[in-house]
C-alpha cells in the first residue's frame, strides 16, 4: 500500500515523518514549498512535483493544508486523475461543508473519503499521539485506522462525511473560550501582583486545573510564543465555528467574546505566533 501525503506545515510534517518511519511501503510526499518536500525525502520520503503525479502513485492519498479553499484546489487537481478505489484523508480543519462536497466528488469518482482532523498540537504530532476524530463511512474508517494510527492514538469515528470536523470545531471553540478565561483570570491576577506560574498552582488546588493552563503557563510566563498552534490557525477556526453555529441557529456569546480577541490578536500582527500569545490581545 503506497501513501502519499500533501500539505508539509508545522503539523503535516510531523505527521508525515511518523508514516515514513512507521510504514512498510513508499510514502510519497509534496508540499507547494520545495524545500519542505525536500526535508521530508531526507527522511525518507519519494519527493513528486506536484499533487497530481502524487495522486496517481498512491493508494492513500492524505491531505494537511490549512484552509477550506486549499483543500478544494487540491482535490480540484488530483480528482482527474484519480485511480478508483483510492482511500483519500482530508487532515485539514476546514468547513464541515466543504468537506461533504468534497467527499461527494471523491465518491463519485469511485473513491473513498474520510474528514480527519487532529487535535494537539506539534509536540503530540511529533510522538504519534494525536487525538483524531474521523467522519466517513464505518467502511472506510476502518481502512484508514491503519494509517490514521501511525499519526495517532485517540482516534474516534463522530459519524458520517463532516461529523469529524464538526467535532474538531467544537473542540477548538471550547478550548479558545478556556484559554480566553485563563487569559481574563490571569491578566487580572498579574495586575494585583501575582504572577502566571503562582496562579497556575493555586488553580491547580481547585476546580479551575485545565490542561490548556498546564501546559501553557511557562510559555507565558517567559514570553516564549514559539509557535506549536498559531494564532491565525485558531482564528480561522473560532470563524469557522460561528459560522457553523449561525447555520445550526445555536447561539454562542461566549465565542462570540473569543472571536473578538482573536480579532484583535490578528489586527496585532500575532498571527504568526503561538495561539497562547492571544493573551496579549487580552492585556492591550
Amino acid at each position: 500500500m503506497k501513501i502519499g501525503f500533501i500539505g508539509l506545515g508545522i503539523m503535516g510534517e510531523a505527521m508525515c515523518t511518523n508514516i515514513i518511519h512507521k510504514h512498510d511501503d513508499t510514502v510519497y510526499v509534496y508540499d507547494v514549498v520545495k524545500e519542505k518536500t525536500e526535508k521530508l525525502a531526507a527522511q525518507g520520503g519519494i519527493p513528486c512535483a506536484s499533487a497530481p503525479e502524487l495522486a496517481e502513485k498512491s493508494d492513500v492519498i492524505i491531505t494537511m493544508v490549512p484552509k477550506s479553499e486549499h483543500s478544494k484546489a487540491v482535490y480540484a487537481e488530483i480528482l482527474p486523475v484519480l485511480k478508483k478505489g483510492t482511500l483519500c484523508i482530508d487532515m485539514s480543519t476546514i468547513e464541515p461543508a466543504v468537506s461533504i462536497e468534497i467527499a461527494a466528488s471523491v465518491k463519485e469518482a469511485g473513491c473513498a473519503f474520510i474528514d480527519a482532523p487532529v487535535v494537539k498540537s506539534r509536540p503530540a504530532a511529533e510522538a504519534g499521539k494525536l487525538g483524531i476524530y474521523a467522519g466517513g463511512s464505518e467502511e472506510d474508517y476502518e481502512r484508514a485506522l491503519p494509517v490514521l494510527s501511525y499519526m495517532g492514538e485517540n482516534i474516534v469515528r463522530m459519524g458520517d462525511s463532516g461529523k469529524g470536523l464538526v467535532m474538531k470545531i467544537c473542540h477548538n471553540a471550547l478550548v479558545s473560550q478556556i484559554q480566553n478565561g485563563v487569559n481574563e483570570t490571569a491578566t487580572l491576577a498579574a495586575a494585583n501582583g501575582i504572577d502566571i506560574l503562582r496562579f497556575a498552582e493555586a488553580i491547580s488546588y481547585g476546580g479551575g486545573q485545565n490542561f490548556y493552563l498546564d501546559s501553557k503557563k511557562n510559555a507565558i510566563f517567559n514570553e516564549d510564543f514559539t509557535t506549536a498552534f498559531s494564532i491565525a490557525n485558531m482564528h480561522k477556526d473560532v470563524h469557522i465555528c460561528m459560522d457553523l453555529a449561525e447555520k445550526s441557529g445555536v447561539s454562542m456569546p461566549g465565542e462570540a467574546n473569543a472571536v473578538r480577541v482573536y480579532d484583535k490578536a490578528m489586527e496585532m500582527g500575532l498571527g504568526s505566533e503561538d495561539f497562547s500569545a492571544s493573551i496579549k490581545a487580552v492585556r492591550k
